[in-house]
């Protein structure tokens, strides 16, 4: 069949008016289709191909067209297929649709597409050609491979992701939502949204559907959802109008996520920030109070005095890290202030554990410290042979009383004035409501210190 054959049986170019009218119309929507349109003879050379045929095989013109054979358009596994299969099955039964891939001779890529070969009969019912209409499934292929890609990232998602209908009916249930709420997919899908609701929250249900209903977006809304075992959780809620193919809005689309550690922790940081603010003021209280009481006759002496009762408290409050600010141990305490003086065995320590909550445990700091001082420059501790025992009992009315005494050291006198040192020690008692007494024996001083823990 020669191309004027072809376009004589195609084109009805005849005399009547009306033919040629629809010929025009027929070549008009051929031009302009965006499928590949063609018509081969029956040794299979291509007689026609439309302009999207061409761009899609990659044939600049009819000629390049005319001197391809069709079986050269067709990816080299799919040419003995084309031969054995799609010919025969065209013959006999009058069509045949299926996937196939052709070649791009512009660029040798291959591409898949949806093949339909019909055969062309004459007058007498013999077939002389062949017509195909081809689709390019290449954007068709990417969309189905992004909608299995956007599937697998729903379905594999931590966060619960539910669809409803307006009614407030679950009609998709993925893995995450198993997880967050403990159902199956089985057990949820058909069942009301609400049983994830508490009871004392079901009209924000009624009130999200309204949104919905307006084509609203709720986006990060913390409410509380209820688990298939009955506990609570905490939730953060993304709503999405769901429309149909004519844009109408059909249900909604839900994203929860489970943010209940998450506002735990938060919950727990903010303790930690108000426990670490109090904590803060009460020692920038301490610091200032001991600086205020500080004094010497000289400015080194007044510097020795402050670093020492500063040391002491950042001494105790390394104590208050291992413990996780709980408190500290009065033995470790003591330990801690009287290192310097136990390497010779002159200092001996005796009483049970008592935990003393951080506030406390500051001040017995600071007065071990201000009773070692002295004893270092002026009492037991400041001879060879002087030795101090500090003794302590937690008696049954919550009282604590340590006794501070010293022996071996030079003949000790009461003071005409109270010490700088000792206004410290009062400072501390006062603030914990205890009480302080002295007792200035010959033999070493000798002090006593009660207060309620």
């Amino acid at each position: 069949m020669t191309p004027e054959e072809f376009s004589q049986l195609s084109w009805g170019l005849d005399e009547a008016g009306g033919e040629n009218n629809l010929a025009r119309l027929l070549t008009a929507l051929v031009a302009a289709s965006p499928e590949f349109i063609g018509v081969a003879d029956l040794e299979g050379r291509a007689l026609f191909v439309n302009e999207a045929g061409r761009k899609l095989v990659g044939l600049p013109d009819l000629e390049a067209v005319r001197s391809t054979r069709i079986i050269e358009y067709f990816a080299e596994d799919d040419q003995s297929r084309v031969i054995e299969v799609v010919l025969p099955a065209a013959r006999n039964s009058g069509f045949w649709v299926g996937e196939l891939s052709f070649r791009n001779f512009a660029t040798g890529q291959l591409v898949p597409v949806l093949y339909n070969i019909f055969p062309i009969h004459n007058s007498s019912g013999e077939i002389i050609a062949y017509g195909t209409v081809t689709r390019n499934l290449t954007e068709t292929r990417f969309a189905e491979q992004q909608l299995r890609s956007l599937a697998s990232i729903v379905e594999n998602s931590d966060d619960a992701i539910v669809s409803k209908n307006l009614d407030g009916v679950i009609t998709s249930w993925n893995r995450g939502a198993e997880h967050v709420f403990g159902y199956t997919a089985g057990e949820a899908i058909g069942q009301p949204i609400t049983i994830l609701i508490p009871g004392n929250r079901r009209n924000e249900e009624r009130e999200i559907l309204t949104r919905i209903r307006r084509g609203e977006r709720i986006d990060h809304y913390e409410t509380v959802r209820q688990r298939k075992d009955g506990s609570l959780i905490v939730v953060s809620l993304t709503v999405s109008p769901l429309k149909n193919a004519e844009g109408k809005i059909v249900g909604a689309s839900k994203i929860a996520r489970d943010i209940t550690e998450q506002k735990r922790n938060q919950e727990q940081i903010a303790t930690l920030a108000r426990e670490a603010e109090h904590r803060s003021k009460n020692l920038l209280a301490t610091v200032q109070a001991t600086v205020l009481l500080s004094q010497s006759d000289t400015p080194e002496g007044l510097k020795q005095a402050i670093e020492g009762r500063i040391r002491a408290l950042a001494n105790v409050h390394s104590l208050f890290v291992q413990s996780r600010w709980i408190g500290a141990e009065l033995s470790a305490v003591a330990k801690q202030e009287l290192a310097p003086y136990a390497q010779e065995a002159r200092v001996r320590l005796d009483g049970p554990e008592v935990l003393l909550e951080p506030t406390a445990a500051q001040a017995i700091a600071v007065i071990l410290h201000e009773l070692a001082t002295n004893a270092a420059k002026y009492g037991a501790l400041s001879t060879a042979n002087g030795s101090v025992a500090l003794k302590w009992s937690h008696e049954p009315d919550g009282r604590l009383i340590l006794h501070w005494t010293e022996k071996g050291g030079p003949p000790v006198k009461a003071p005409n004035r109270q010490g700088f040192g000792g206004r410290v020690i009062e400072r501390m008692i006062a603030d914990l409501r205890g009480e302080m007494h002295f007792d200035w024996q010959p033999k070493g001083l000798a002090c006593e210190i009660s207060l309620q823990t």
